[in-house]
């Protein structure tokens, strides 16, 4: 089947609150141990940056897991230079309202972890304004459910290249495109039968914009990453991973 674009960004507060009231632990658990696992004993380095945060669901675990990862509210901002921090970024502000929400009932906790609002492609000085800690490159960049969402998908790849230090972990979880409307309609039953209808209805508008491996294989040759690697897991997801 051909790829149905959708929407960019969700930004529908309704929308954003039914998809943080729902249930994404097990999915979210096993792409951050797989981050962990890609990332190995060097660990993610002291810049990670999450693309297409949404409301933070991984950022958030990718911040409990920096080494000393609560600081004393006292201690900034000088101990956070020396610390590893992790940026949240996203285009839709009812998402990051809820992110920065999370972040703010215990600012201690979370004093690494910085939300900005920014669409792809970055404007030139987007994030000139962040704290030093947060600012780019990064030692890693992480997207989940990003790519499908983007009516060009070249302007990730490009992000990928500005923003990544030398030897950067790259790892990019997205849906892809099921090979007809009749696999996408078992698809959203099977995973989604009792979801809220506007999770089913986004879940089964999101596979038909997602790609196929081979498409992404062809946008990374294009934009010259082919140090990543792309494989289909599961049912529903791609994967790309691998260093800069």
């Amino acid at each position: 089947m051909e790829r149905i674009r959708e929407p960019e960004l969700m930004d529908d507060p309704l929308q954003a609150r039914v998809y943080v009231e729902a249930n994404f632990d097990a999915s979210d658990a096993a792409l951050f141990q797989r981050i962990l696992d890609l990332a190995g004993p060097g660990g993610l380095g002291s810049k990670v940056v999450d693309l297409g945060c949404g409301p933070g669901n991984i950022s958030f675990r990718l911040a409990s897991a920096l080494p000393q990862a609560a600081l004393p509210q006292a201690a900034l901002p000088q101990a956070a230079l020396l610390q590893a921090c992790v940026l949240g970024v996203d285009g839709a502000a009812a998402m990051l309202e809820l992110a920065e929400q999370r972040r703010c009932s215990d600012p201690a906790r979370w004093s690494r972890l910085h939300f900005k609002r920014a669409c792809l492609p970055l404007a030139p000085g987007a994030l000139e304004s962040l704290p030093a800690p947060f600012a780019p490159p990064y030692s890693s960049i992480v997207s989940n459910s990003l790519l499908h969402h983007l009516h060009d998908p070249a302007v990730l790849w490009r992000s990928v290249s500005q923003l990544a230090a030398p030897g950067a972990l790259v790892v990019v979880r997205d849906l892809r495109r099921p090979p007809d409307p009749q696999t996408l309609a078992a698809l959203v039953e099977r995973h989604a039968a009792a979801a809220h209808p506007l999770l089913r209805r986004d879940f089964a508008n999101s596979l038909a914009a997602a790609f196929r491996p081979e498409e992404v294989e062809g946008q990374l040759l294009a934009a010259g990453l082919t140090r990543l690697s792309v494989s289909p897991q599961e049912d529903r997801y791609l994967e790309v991973s691998g260093r800069l």
